[in-house]
């Protein structure tokens, strides 16, 4: 089943079950997953589909930042509820020693040695951290610090 089946699927188990926010979070996924296809003009693979569901979650937590300090934690909550019921459908995500792993891998198969070379790692340590989801600002703080000599 693919990953549109299943929050399809899912939209009707929410409505059954009268789960009036998990109903929104789903419906606003199917709608960003329809949208991505129609920009493509075509089905989406499952890999991209895995992506939107994370850019999904990203904007999320980015308004939760900006709710925090606006001191609305009504939006707060709801916003976190949102990012609840996504996170079932985005791929694993990548462990801090998974992170870990990548950078130095890529650091030795870049052969960056410093703060110039950040570019070049970022690129190779995203793509070897491939099906996982992982925090580009935690990734390039770590990076920084390694190419940096202080880790």
């Amino acid at each position: 089943m693919t990953l549109q089946d299943r929050i399809t699927h899912d939209i009707a188990e929410a409505m059954k079950a009268r789960e009036q926010g998990r109903l929104s979070a789903l419906r606003m996924a199917k709608a960003a997953l329809m949208n991505a296809s129609v920009s493509k003009g075509r089905d989406l693979e499952e890999g991209e589909a895995q992506q939107v569901v994370v850019t999904l979650i990203k904007q999320r937590r980015d308004s939760i930042e900006q709710f925090r300090a606006a001191g609305r934690t009504d939006l707060v909550d709801r916003e976190a509820a949102e990012i609840g019921v996504l996170e079932r459908y985005a791929p694993a995500a990548a462990t801090g020693e998974d992170i870990a792993r990548a950078v130095d891998e890529a650091m030795a198969q870049t052969g960056a040695t410093g703060p110039k070379d950040m570019g070049r790692v970022m690129k190779a340590v995203m793509s070897a951290l491939g099906g996982k989801t992982a925090d580009g600002k935690a990734v390039n703080e770590l990076v920084r610090k390694k190419l940096s000599g202080s880790a």
